[in-house]
């Protein structure tokens, strides 16, 4: 583990933050003021600047009428790549119970810890990812997988035990290989239960699944075709139903989307469902399980699908939303907590967009909110 004496948080300064308010308010065309005090515990969103010379992550805090104040920046003690695409899912994730943030430092092969308080985050450990380039993280209770990119070489993921004290402590044995060298894998989530994980790999279009024992260990790999080519991002349903988005080579209009379920064995429920938008990536399920967002990189849109009962998606509306309409834009995206609001990420704008998400499925602008740099990736909210 990384000795932090030496690493301190660098915090925007009282004027820079006031500012950084009233442009918000300006930009999101409502306001109804900001909290007196920060309380990044009532609710927050969370973006790493991805900086080779030096990672950091951006803080912003959330109003009660889902815009957002940035309330300042905390180095993470580790580097970024400054690549404008990070090309992953996952690389900024809270612990269920909000207290922790846990932030892949893709460039230095680490993976950095953060205590959610109040007034501020406080950065408690960094360690190695057990591997090259860590893209993605999945928590559940205090067992963390990272999943390692590795880029030419053979990727994999490793296990952590997440400690009271905000220690990652690495789980001997625990590194599983993926399908090959090269398979730039994009995501690794566990399932609502607990008891598998699964990575999408792009370039070799496969999901794989590993069951996970009593021991925390990943056993009895499962390699499975992708119903679409490319897949990426996912999400699940808390009945296990995840819905994966596929890229499709970046052919324009072609994005697609597919829902599978380990209930039973491995299975494809809806097969390459398209939204005829260009480069999807991210995914996220709505908090009532009845839609998903996907967010269209490759012409800043957001496409929506509805969830059936069975698992099975249908396209709801090929553009729900837009941030930066015809460019190479929106990326990362996730919901609040209390599932009101979705957040993501334009590097165009450089802002974070934000919605009110409807009981109809439909998303309401609520602003634009800036203070994010062209190299920013990664992104939670709660």
């Amino acid at each position: 583990m990384r000795d932090l004496s030496k690493l301190r948080p660098t915090v925007i300064s009282a004027v820079v933050v006031v500012a950084a308010a009233l442009a918000v308010i300006g930009a999101a065309g409502a306001g109804n003021g900001s909290r007196d005090k920060t309380d990044l515990t009532a609710g927050a969103v969370y973006a790493m600047t991805n900086d080779a010379a030096g990672n950091e992550v951006l803080a912003y805090e959330r109003d009660d009428d889902g815009s957002l104040s940035l309330q300042g920046t905390y180095s993470t003690g580790g580097e970024g790549t400054s690549r404008i695409r990070l090309s992953s899912q996952g690389s900024v994730v809270l612990t269920d119970d909000g207290q922790r943030l846990l932030v892949a430092n893709v460039g230095s092969s680490e993976i950095s810890v953060f205590d959610v308080r109040r007034n501020s985050l406080k950065l408690r450990s960094i360690v190695g990812s057990g591997g090259s380039t860590p893209n993605s993280i999945t928590v559940r209770g205090d067992l963390v997988y990272v999943l390692n990119n590795g880029l030419t070489g053979l990727g994999n993921i490793t296990g952590f035990r997440l400690t009271d004290k905000s220690a990652l402590v690495p789980i001997a044995g625990s590194t599983r290989s993926l399908s090959i060298a090269g398979s730039d894998p994009a995501e690794v989530s566990f399932t609502p239960d607990g008891d598998s994980l699964v990575v999408t790999e792009k370039a070799t279009n496969r999901i794989l699944t590993w069951s996970v024992g009593a021991d925390s260990l990943p056993f009895g790999r499962e390699v499975h075709d992708s119903a679409g080519v490319t897949p990426f991002g996912f999400d699940f349903t808390r009945d296990g139903t995840f819905v994966v988005t596929n890229a499709e080579q970046g052919t324009v209009g072609a994005a697609t989307a597919s829902s599978y379920t380990l209930d039973g064995g491995f299975r494809t429920i809806s097969g390459s469902v398209p939204d005829f938008r260009s480069e999807v990536c991210w995914t996220v399920i709505s908090k009532d399980q009845r839609f998903a967002y996907i967010t269209n990189f490759g012409d800043g849109t957001i496409s929506s699908y509805t969830i059936a009962g069975d698992g099975s998606i249908a396209l709801h509306e090929s553009i729900a939303a837009t941030t930066t309409l015809g460019q190479l834009s929106i990326r990362d995206a996730d919901r609040s907590e209390d599932g009101r609001y979705l957040y993501a990420i334009d590097i165009t704008s450089r802002m974070v967009h934000g919605w009110t998400i409807e009981d109809d499925g439909s998303l309401t602008s609520i602003g634009a909110f800036p203070g994010l740099p062209g190299t920013v990736a990664g992104l939670a909210a709660r």
